[in-house]
């Protein structure tokens, strides 16, 4: 069994959430510390998102996975299953221009929500790349996950 194939099964259970929400501090640290080379331990693709704090106007990193669609990078606001959406999807939804780092290398973006049969079919994707996914819509059945593609800017 792979790396990548271990914690996808791993990622399906009930206890991985919980468990893996502690480690976020770390993960978080150790993106910033590598500048987007080492992100989410290598489980899945993922990226350093940068917003803009939408009360605070401060620059507030999330790392997360991501699924690439061509130079496009989508990002889902599950939040772990959790009541509410995470505080970055509130910052991209007042100041969409952001900055993705992924392979110590910067790319200015700008988020565009996806709706109706696009949004179904992005959701796919992430439940095809994570299957826990699944879990985190299950118990986030009060609200809707949103989801973003962070189109990078033209000369940026």
């Amino acid at each position: 069994m792979s790396w990548k194939s271990f914690w996808r099964s791993v990622g399906t259970a009930s206890v991985f959430t919980p468990l893996a929400r502690r480690t976020v501090t770390v993960d978080r640290w150790l993106s910033r510390l590598t500048r987007g080379r080492v992100v989410a331990l290598g489980m899945a693709p993922a990226l350093l998102l940068t917003t803009t704090g939408r009360r605070s106007g401060l620059p507030r990193q999330n790392p997360l996975q991501y699924v690439a669609e061509g130079d496009t990078y989508v990002v889902v606001g599950s939040n772990w299953g959790g009541a509410t959406a995470p505080a970055w999807v509130h910052n991209l939804g007042d100041h969409p221009q952001a900055t993705v780092t992924i392979g110590g290398r910067d790319v200015a973006v700008e988020a565009r929500e996806a709706t109706g049969d696009d949004r179904e079919q992005l959701w796919q994707a992430f439940v095809a790349q994570w299957p826990g996914y699944r879990r985190y819509r299950d118990q986030a059945q009060h609200r809707t996950i949103r989801i973003f593609r962070l189109i990078p800017v033209a000369g940026a």
